[in-house]
C-alpha cells in the first residue's frame, strides 16, 4: 500500500518568527513547543519519519500536526474544543443546594443541630432538588463558596457579679496556688463537676445560619439546673 506523501509546508516570514518563539521560548507550553518544532522541520523539507526521530514524537503525531498546519495555519496548532460529558446537575440545582446549606436544619424540620454533607445530600433527594447526589459532590459545591455549615462559633456572656472572685480561685488552683501559697510536690488538687458533654444551654438570641466563609453563630447562657461543683485543695500529703 503506497504511503501518502508528506504535506508541503511553506512559511511566511511572520509565521516563521512566531513558530520560532513558540518552539524555543522558555515560557512556551511543551505541547505547543513540540508542535512548532514539527512545522519548522517540515518547512525545511524533511520527511515525517525524520522529524519523528529528531523530536522523539510518534510518526502519527508528526503527521497530524503537519497536516493541521497545512490546512489551518497557526490556528491549527491549538487544541480543538471538546464537548466533554454534559453536566449532571444544572446551575439552579447547585444554587438550591447552597441555599439549603445556608439555612438552619430546624427550618427544614430536620432534627439536627447543623448540616453535614451526607445529611444535606439526603435532604436534597427528599426535597426532589435532584434524583440522587453524593456527599462528596455536595462538599465540592460548598467548597466553591467556602461554605462549611458543620462548623459553628459559640460564646457565652458572663452575668455572675462574683465571677472574678470565683475565677481567681479556680485559676489559682490550676496554677497550683492556694490562698497565695504555691502547693508543694506532695500536695494535690481534687476537682469534680457534672459531665461536661451534657450541658444545659439556653439560647439568648436566635442562632444565625452559616453563610459564605462564615460559620453558624450560637449565643447561649449556661443554666446549671441545680448541679453542684466543688474544688478542694489539700495540704495533706497524698497517701
Amino acid at each position: 500500500m503506497p504511503v501518502a506523501a508528506a504535506r508541503p509546508i511553506v512559511l511566511r516570514v511572520a509565521e516563521r518568527e512566531r513558530l520560532k518563539k513558540m518552539a524555543y521560548g522558555h515560557k512556551s507550553e511543551y505541547r505547543l513547543r513540540m508542535r512548532a518544532q514539527v512545522v519548522l522541520h517540515a518547512a525545511r523539507g524533511r520527511s515525517n519519519a525524520r522529524i519523528a526521530r529528531e523530536t522523539g514524537l510518534h510518526l502519527g503525531t508528526v503527521r497530524c500536526w503537519r497536516g493541521r498546519f497545512a490546512e489551518h495555519g497557526l490556528g491549527g496548532l491549538s487544541d480543538r474544543e471538546r464537548s466533554g460529558r454534559p453536566p449532571s446537575f444544572t446551575a439552579l440545582q447547585v444554587a438550591q443546594v447552597k441555599a439549603l446549606a445556608c439555612r438552619l436544619p430546624a427550618e427544614s424540620g430536620v432534627p439536627l443541630a447543623r448540616w453535614l454533607c451526607p445529611e444535606l445530600a439526603r435532604e436534597v433527594v427528599v426535597r426532589a432538588i435532584a434524583g440522587s447526589v453524593s456527599a462528596s459532590t455536595v462538599r465540592r459545591w460548598l467548597a466553591d463558596d467556602a461554605l462549611k455549615p458543620w462548623q459553628h462559633r459559640s460564646w457565652i456572656f458572663i452575668t455572675d457579679p462574683d465571677f472574678r472572685v470565683k475565677a481567681e480561685r479556680v485559676l489559682g488552683l490550676y496554677a497550683r496556688i492556694w490562698q497565695g501559697i504555691e502547693l508543694g510536690d506532695d500536695e494535690y488538687v481534687i476537682s469534680a463537676d457534672e459531665k461536661t458533654s451534657i450541658q444545659a444551654r439556653c439560647r439568648c438570641h436566635p442562632t444565625l445560619a452559616p453563610g459564605q466563609a462564615r460559620a453558624m453563630r450560637v449565643n447561649h447562657t449556661y443554666g446549671r439546673g441545680g448541679a453542684l461543683a466543688y474544688l478542694a485543695a489539700s495540704a495533706e500529703p497524698a497517701t
